[in-house]
């Protein structure tokens, strides 16, 4: 039985090599906080994540919840305001991920189109201050409606708002990590702090493995990938580490404007189901059923499952 550690280096090594073009998406931001930590812990997370962007030389882009930015109800705190300062001083993009994270599959599609509306005020202020338009909208777990008199009326409405969709191509389980994460940072546990943050980036290779023979089952060819993960602690002790894993692949880093002139991402997406999935397994679905999807995706690992208190991936 290989550990994750021992399969990523092999799939490494076998990887033949290739240009191949990635798209750094975080969710959730300004921060996904720890209970208790306050803006102070945002600040200096946010801090440590974007000198790790910087350093990596990736274009990334945020997507955001602006409901974090008013916890207490009421009008923004401008000491959250600044934290997204922070994401467009440093040249990042920002999206649209709603005002409070709701699940289309559980709300009407008007309650949830008024909280696109709510949700882009500030950012899209924040933008327009640098000469910038805010542009991309990322749904709340990944669900994009259960049939598709809803799917297609969200799309519309956000066409004539202006926002074009961000899909997800590489969605995984770092939230999972990172509520593990969180957790033993919490309790002031070095040992199992570096016990999961030496699984993390092996399982992402991984997952960059298997998302990558998907593509060309699909395509016969690698389509630019689009990453998903969020704006937390792991990401900011990580994202070096991860960005040199990708680097090793063969990656370069590009904007999500880029990526998205690959017609790969004009395919048919007829997916109407109960998952929040990648758009590689949409595409998949559509063309030919569960037959097209690639068996035996990773799973995070049993420890760090029982570490973050969740059941499964």
């Amino acid at each position: 039985m290989f550990s994750l550690a021992m399969l990523a280096a092999i799939l490494a090594a076998a990887s033949p090599p290739a240009e191949r073009r990635v798209v750094i998406t975080i969710d959730d931001l300004p921060a996904v906080s720890v209970a208790g930590e306050g803006v102070a812990a945002d600040l200096a997370m946010t801090e440590k994540l974007l000198a790790a962007l910087r350093q990596s030389g990736a274009p990334a882009i945020g997507f955001v919840n602006e409901g974090k930015l008013a916890p207490a109800g009421g009008l923004p705190e401008p000491d959250r305001v600044a934290l997204l300062e922070r994401w467009v001083e440093a040249g990042m993009d920002l999206g649209n991920h709603t005002y409070s994270h709701p699940d289309l599959h559980r709300i009407p599609l008007d309650d949830f189109e008024k909280e696109v509306e709510r949700g882009d005020d500030v950012t899209r202020g924040l933008l327009a201050a640098r000469g910038r338009a805010l542009r991309y909208f990322r749904h709340p777990f990944l669900h994009t409606g259960r049939d598709l008199a809803t799917k297609t009326g969200l799309e519309k409405f956000l066409s004539a708002r202006g926002y074009t969709i961000a899909p997800v191509t590489h969605d995984n389980g770092e939230w999972i990590f990172a509520t593990a994460y969180a957790k033993a940072g919490r309790r002031g546990d070095a040992a199992v702090l570096r016990k999961i943050a030496e699984a993390y980036v092996p399982y992402m290779e991984a997952k960059f493995d298997y998302f990558e023979r998907e593509s060309r089952s699909l395509f016969s060819r690698e389509i630019p990938q689009i990453l998903l993960i969020h704006a937390n602690s792991l990401n900011a002790d990580s994202f070096e580490r991860l960005a040199a894993m990708m680097k090793r692949r063969g990656y370069t880093f590009v904007t999500l404007d880029e990526a998205l002139k690959d017609p790969a991402y004009l395919s048919p997406d007829t997916y109407t189901g109960p998952g929040g999935i990648t758009w590689l397994h949409r595409w998949a679905l559509t063309r030919g059923g569960k037959a097209l999807v690639l068996p035996d995706e990773p799973q995070v690992p049993g420890f760090v499952l029982e570490l973050a208190g969740v059941d499964g991936e």
